[in-house]
């Protein structure tokens, strides 16, 4: 009788945990959001130089990577609670100096600000890790999918708020473009409040008993979780590969449709169609994992992204073609980082998950942020082809050794 009372308790903790970071996931999403539209614009406006206007989107990502190993040793030591406000409150004030940074024509100033707000993005990533802190193994997969679906809300509602921040921003004498900035510094901020006043029980520490162990603290745990388990170095190689492909060829495609006569607005519809390919199926791929395995599910993504860039090398001509080209790279992208997220968390033991995860975050940031300055490179000096061709292949060796790895790590019982 206890048993099942407890159960039935740990139940509605997880459900309600849930809610609650799904919530964050669109309030922090709307800052991201206008981040990802307007980088490029301000960019060129702030530096004068539109060779320069990549800079603050590669700043925010590497911003995401530096968050994401400190947040993780703080949820480990802390609880998730607090490593998660504290992203929170470093993004908001990141916005607020974009904002100011705008305003004030300053460069730097915006590039400081889209650094420290680079930390709602780790925030984002370690949600969807968080959801499965108390999640049963069978449902693990469903859990972790339904946060990483609410970043679509973001995703769609930041960019979609830029006219109402440039209302905002004239009603206070500043310059339009600091307007939707200063919205994502309210929605970081209350989502920080959200989460500070309710996730208590902290899940993480709810899952160790409610106490922390000093062994989680050092990322090298994590780190060494990882290497010793051979369906953990599976999990994480799948989601960095996953996320570099995508990166590489999604940040390029838009500027090769325009080389090819594309209009502004078919560009835009191409991003928005791969958008939608990341997120709208997560919930289907989370399923999938639970009920089909993880390693299946992470295979089919891989194979999806290696379609994606054989259908943009053979239509590399056709405005069509590319963008069902980038709808595949979504869902791809979307099968394999669900499936194997959950995997990651399958195969580590409990202490020291959260360290793990944070290295598996941040290698993912760092993976995507190598991959798309490299892939200016590769256009550049061979032609979008070769790009998406030395992309399928990264696809295929990494399919190669999630199941080399993950066939090791079955033999050797290496499940949790």
């Amino acid at each position: 009788m206890r048993a099942s009372t407890a159960t039935a308790g740990r139940i509605a903790v997880q459900r309600r945990t849930v809610a609650l970071l799904c919530l964050v996931q669109v309030l922090a999403g709307i800052s991201m959001g206008g981040a990802l539209a307007l980088g490029a614009i301000i960019g060129e406006q702030l530096s004068g130089s539109e060779s320069l206007a990549g800079v603050p989107t590669t700043v925010l990502t590497l911003g995401a990577a530096a968050a994401g190993l400190p947040l993780a040793s703080l949820a480990s030591a802390r609880g998730r609670r607090p490593a998660l406000t504290t992203g929170l409150l470093i993004a908001g004030t990141g916005a607020l100096l974009v904002a100011f940074g705008v305003d004030a024509e300053s460069f730097w100033l915006m590039l400081a600000g889209m650094f420290a707000l680079g930390s709602g993005t780790a925030v984002s990533l370690q949600s969807r890790f968080a959801a499965t802190d108390l999640a049963a193994p069978e449902s693990r997969g469903r859990d972790l999918s339904l946060v990483v679906w609410m970043t679509m809300v973001g995703a769609v509602v930041g960019p979609a708020l830029v006219p109402a921040g440039a209302e905002v921003a004239s009603f206070l004498g500043m310059a339009d473009l600091a307007g939707p900035f200063l919205l994502g510094a309210c929605g970081c901020a209350c989502a920080a409040v959200f989460l500070f006043l309710g996730l208590r029980p902290d899940p993480l520490l709810e899952a160790g008993g409610g106490v922390a162990s000093s062994s989680t603290s050092s990322i090298a745990a994590g780190l060494a979780a990882i290497v010793h388990s051979p369906r953990a170095r599976a999990a994480v190689a799948a989601v960095v590969s996953a996320h570099a492909v995508m990166v590489g060829v999604m940040a390029l495609t838009p500027v090769h449709m325009h080389h090819g006569g594309a209009s502004v607005a078919v560009v835009g519809l191409s991003i928005s169609a791969h958008i939608a390919g990341m997120y709208a199926l997560a919930p289907v791929m989370g399923l999938l994992a639970d009920r089909a395995g993880r390693v299946p599910v992470v295979l089919a993504g891989q194979a999806i992204l290696v379609g994606s860039c054989v259908l943009g090398f053979v239509f590399s001509g056709s405005q069509a073609g590319l963008v069902a080209a980038l709808v595949l790279l979504g869902i791809g992208w979307s099968a394999s980082t669900v499936a194997a997220s959950t995997l990651l968390t399958d195969s580590v033991e409990e202490s020291s998950r959260a360290a793990a995860q944070g290295v598996s975050d941040t290698s993912m940031s760092l993976a995507g942020a190598a991959a798309g300055a490299l892939a200016g490179v590769v256009v550049g000096a061979f032609g979008y082809p070769v790009l998406v061709l030395s992309a399928a292949v990264i696809a295929i060796l990494t399919a190669a050794y999630v199941v080399v790895d993950g066939a090791r790590g079955r033999r050797a019982g290496d499940v949790a």
